[in-house]
């Protein structure tokens, strides 16, 4: 059985393709002329050449597959040309859900966001249920990733069998662009994170998400939702855990989000305008900030047995591999060896 992986060079799609390899799939992958295939490194795959803006080049790509992963995705909080997001996260998922559809395969897992799932209220947390709309998503990253879902649960209806997950925060290693967050423990590493802003985040290990995406496919209902997360941590929480993991003290200012705005517009204006580079601070992400994204993953672990891992070891795979991959400075000497 052939097992087509779309985004297997990338953070959570190369742990998906290690996996199905393992456990005795054959699996091809999508590529563009330019991946890399560094994630993919002793995984054994067939690479094949396309892109999601070239239908042809799919309808090759999809033919003899049986399953389809789609986890391909535009994952970024700024873009100095953002419907490039739209091109890729919703006309290129709606490509590939069209081209499935007339091939006939048999499972289409697609992976969609927390993002898309509505925020939730003061003293609650969200769930598959909690329904969003188009106008309170923030930023073309959640848009598109809305639209896109959109398209998938349309397909559904139409009769193609597509079940979707709603990854939360994967952290592990393998995160070569890095993800958002990724970027984030990256920051803490490289001594860049002076404060921090009272929000929070669902995490969850990248493999474990992986392992959602096989438990999806064989025990998904054909429509449904299925979130893949762990725990409901605050900002400050995940830094402590950081801090106890490599002995490097955690910020301890707090920035209330009325300053944590100005100081993303500055920093934005100097870095869009003047030196004509990307923010390091990018306004969505200040802006997402607002709103703690806590969310139940009960309804994965109770329909699809999943299991999550604790956070605290994906954790420290995630510093590991950031150091052994030069990511982050003097993480090879010998003072900042015992600090970790």
């Amino acid at each position: 059985m052939t097992t087509l992986v779309t985004g297997a060079t990338g953070f959570i799609g190369s742990h998906l393709a290690r996996q199905l390899a393992e456990r005795g799939d054959r699996v091809r992958v999508l590529v563009r002329q330019r991946s890399s295939l560094a994630n993919l490194q002793g995984v054994e795959v067939e690479a094949v050449r396309g892109d999601l803006l070239e239908p042809e080049s799919l309808r090759a790509l999809l033919r003899g597959c049986r399953k389809v992963f789609h986890v391909a995705a535009d994952y970024r909080l700024w873009a100095r040309h953002p419907d490039e997001m739209y091109r890729t996260n919703v006309m290129g998922t709606r490509h590939l859900l069209q081209l499935a559809f007339e091939e006939g395969v048999e499972t289409f897992v697609y992976t969609s966001s927390v993002a898309t799932i509505a925020p939730p209220r003061d003293g609650e947390v969200s769930n598959e249920e909690s329904l969003a709309t188009l106008a309170r998503m923030i930023g073309p990253y959640k848009r598109s990733k809305f639209l896109a879902e959109q398209e998938a649960l349309a397909m559904a209806r139409k009769g193609l069998p597509v079940i979707i997950v709603n990854p939360t925060a994967p952290v592990g290693p393998g995160d070569i662009k890095p993800t958002p967050t990724g970027k984030m423990i990256l920051d803490f590493l490289n001594r860049r994170m002076p404060a921090y802003v009272d929000t929070g985040l669902n995490w969850v290990a990248v493999e474990d998400v992986a392992a959602g995406h096989l438990l999806a496919a064989d025990r998904g209902r054909v429509g449904e939702r299925y979130i893949l997360g762990h725990r409901n941590l605050t900002m400050k929480q995940i830094l402590d855990a950081l801090e106890k993991l490599t002995g490097l003290p955690a910020p301890r200012v707090r920035l209330p989000h009325a300053v944590a705005m100005a100081a993303g517009y500055a920093e934005n204006f100097l870095s869009c305008w003047l030196l004509r580079r990307p923010p390091r601070i990018p306004l969505d992400g200040v802006r997402m900030s607002k709103y703690k994204m806590f969310v139940d993953c009960s309804k994965a672990m109770r329909e699809l047995g999943y299991a999550p891992t604790p956070v605290e070891d994906a954790l420290a795979r995630a510093v590991a591999w950031f150091c052994d991959a030069g990511y982050v400075r003097g993480s090879s000497s010998p003072q900042w060896r015992r600090a970790a």
